[in-house]
């Protein structure tokens, strides 16, 4: 069987469709389930049986002998949540939980770091191992990521083979629960539909003109890509990003949403909010050569053709992957 945590969010309900798509369906899907809003995202999806996050380990210390893989992708990812003790219970110690079992029972293990452990960008966006306790992080969520890896670096007993994938702006289909933490593509085709503009916030840095703020978003089919590759073996255990390792303005991001939906361009820019302006990130772009040094050549969508899709495939029929 392979487990799937945070399995009616976003990515990890994406992840569960890709591998019913592969004729995986001998799956266990683990999460609260108590948000309608997320649990359509399973609609539809082969599984075996759902078990609540909280009665997972015990669940595990009594199956594991018929686990074969476990996807930890479940966790709190709100940037805007600033109580930390959220975090530690459920992105830290959570984690620790799952990696420990993983440990004992010689289980591999794929689980959700992120590129907000990147902070401003001071150390640049490198994979490196060696980078990891100098990372500076800017909210309580990105710190959360950050000490998970800090502490998983520090073990001498480890699962036999483990991945913590450092997830660069992912969108794509069921994000539509996310609210304010849905991707920027899904906010503008709102906007779009809406009043027929986009808002974008405007530059407060001299280098970088109104809405030339530079990104690396990735397809949530290409993460998924990566990880059905690192599922069929030792590849070489260790922290990589998951980004398509080139930055794209707001604009551009924009433009393709209108382009996607074969309307004019007319994006107005806005104010970057004072409370998030100090710690706003002009650019960030996942350097992914250790990836495709461990043998992955397939290569990402573009953000034309992801956005393209995505608005076309998803949002404008209103429907699930």
């Amino acid at each position: 069987m392979i487990v799937v945590t945070g399995a009616v969010g976003f990515i990890g309900s994406c992840l569960v469709g890709k591998m019913n798509a592969k004729g995986i369906n001998d799956i266990i899907v683990v999460d609260d389930f108590s948000d309608p809003s997320k649990n359509v995202n399973l609609n539809n999806k082969s599984f075996v049986e759902k078990i609540h996050r909280d009665n997972f380990i015990d669940w595990l210390n009594t199956n594991y002998k018929s686990v074969e893989f476990i996807h930890h992708i479940g966790a709190r990812t709100d940037t805007t949540e600033f109580d930390v003790s959220i975090f530690d219970r459920l992105n830290l110690h959570y984690s620790k939980e799952i990696w420990n079992a993983c440990t004992k029972y010689q289980l591999p293990l794929v689980y959700a770091s992120s590129a907000a452990t990147y902070g401003m960008g001071e150390h640049g966006y490198n994979d490196t191992h060696e980078i990891v306790k100098q990372l500076k992080p800017l909210n309580p969520y990105g710190e959360s990521k950050n000490e998970f890896d800090k502490w998983v670096l520090s073990r001498t007993e480890t699962p036999p083979y483990w991945y913590g994938l450092k997830f660069f702006n992912v969108f794509g289909p069921n994000e539509y629960h996310k609210g304010r933490m849905a991707s920027v593509i899904f906010h503008a085709y709102a906007q779009i539909q809406e009043t027929g503009r986009v808002n974008l916030f405007r530059s407060h840095h001299p280098d970088f003109e109104d809405g030339m703020q530079l990104r690396d978003f990735i397809y949530v089919k290409d993460l998924l890509n990566v990880i059905c590759y690192l599922m069929q073996g030792d590849k070489h255990s260790g922290l990589y990003n998951l980004g398509t390792g080139v930055a794209q303005s707001f604009v551009n991001l924009a433009t393709a949403t209108f382009k996607a939906l074969n309307k004019k361009v007319d994006i107005n820019f806005i104010d970057t909010p004072e409370d998030i302006r100090q710690k706003y990130q002009y650019f960030t772009e996942a350097n992914m050569k250790k990836l495709k040094n461990i043998g992955y050549t397939q290569p990402f969508y573009s953000l034309e053709n992801g956005i393209n899709e995505y608005v076309q495939g998803y949002l404008v029929r209103n429907s699930y992957y």
